[in-house]
């Protein structure tokens, strides 16, 4: 259940998720150029969306990413326990001859950071592309279930 309402962008996530450095801001999709330094052409590529779920085994971020390459996007991990998936898609070149009449792809640089929850494994981090999608799988460590001793009763 989520505790933003849907006339706030349709959020799937928990705003209180303690695991998200990102902040939520209601008035994110109500940007105007005084408001905002992005411009309304790079703000859909600027602001990539990426849901987080997790399962038994592991935590798993995906990404939308089209029309990059694997080249162009960058999976990173900080000491901290900090995941930074970034990746930039610069403007296409213009030849002084074409007439351009709509310009409606995005371009520019995206940065996005998450800390990892203590139990994860740090070191079995994966990250894959296909279709335009990028999907970062992390690992977690099995939750060992604390020893149970029987003690006989006398009597």
């Amino acid at each position: 259940m989520s505790l933003i309402p849907s006339f706030f962008g349709n959020r799937r996530s928990n705003v209180f998720d303690p695991f998200s450095l990102d902040v939520w801001d209601p008035f994110r999709d109500f940007t105007s150029s005084a408001l905002t330094t992005a411009s309304p052409e790079t703000s859909a590529f600027v602001n990539t969306r990426i849901d987080w779920k997790e399962t038994p085994e592991a935590h798993v971020f995906k990404a939308d990413v089209p029309g990059l390459k694997k080249e162009e996007v960058k999976v990173e991990v900080e000491d901290d326990r900090v995941l930074q998936i970034s990746g930039e898609r610069n403007l296409e070149k213009e030849d002084k001859n074409d007439t351009w009449h709509r310009v409606e792809r995005s371009s520019g640089k995206f940065m996005r950071r998450f800390r990892l929850p203590e139990n994860a494994k740090m070191d079995q981090i994966k990250a894959a592309m296909e279709n335009g999608i990028l999907t970062v799988t992390v690992p977690k460590m099995e939750v060992k279930k604390p020893d149970v001793k029987a003690i006989d009763i006398s009597g």
